[in-house]
Formats: structure tokens, C-alpha cells, sequence
């Protein structure tokens, strides 16, 4: 996935290290001390599929991503997960209760 934008914003080079951890069906990916995933030589973002499947984002699916500059931490929201964010809060605007 690339990404270049953000990744030139946060300051991570190709060869950056990376952890990208699973929370609440999001991946957030932080610098790491160990080599495990980098940004790849063009600026690509890694997305491991065995992570891709736990979020449930599908092969050329679109993803929102959401940097946290001062914090060093971007995240990865798959589209289902943005869907169900929005309707929740369409939902308690319209003045539903918001134990959906």
C-alpha cells in the first residue's frame, strides 16, 4: 500500500522499522527497535495479510489512514469498521439511543 504522504509527514524512510499490532479491528503501526516490518524501498507501507485478515480489509478494498504525528502511531481503518463508526453516530444524531 503506499502511503508516501503520510509516511514523509511521520518521518519514516524506507527501512523504517515498524510494529503493527491488531486493536479493536484497526492495525496500528508504530516505530519499532526490531526489523520485523519497514517501509519498503518506494515508500510502501507494509500490510501483512495474516493482519489484513484479522481486520477483515479484502484484497485492493480501500482503507482510511489516520496519522498521529506527535505520537508516532498511524492507523489503519478498514472501510467496514469507518461504515459502522458513521452509522453509529448518523444513528445518535438522528436521537436514537446509543446502546446499538
Amino acid at each position: 500500500m503506499s502511503a508516501q504522504h503520510l509516511l514523509h509527514a511521520m518521518g519514516w524512510v524506507p527501512g523504517h522499522s515498524l510494529d503493527i499490532q491488531l486493536c479493536h479491528d484497526m492495525l496500528v503501526i508504530t516505530s519499532a527497535q526490531e526489523d520485523r516490518y519497514q517501509v519498503g524501498s518506494r515508500g510502501e507501507l507494509p500490510l501483512p495479510a495474516s493482519s489484513r485478515q484479522m481486520c477483515r480489509i479484502e484484497p485492493g478494498q480501500p482503507v482510511l489512514l489516520a496519522a498521529f504525528i506527535t505520537h508516532d502511531l498511524l492507523v489503519v481503518h478498514p472501510v467496514s469498521a469507518v461504515a459502522r463508526l458513521l452509522t453509529d453516530l448518523h444513528h445518535q444524531l438522528a436521537g436514537g439511543d446509543s446502546d446499538r
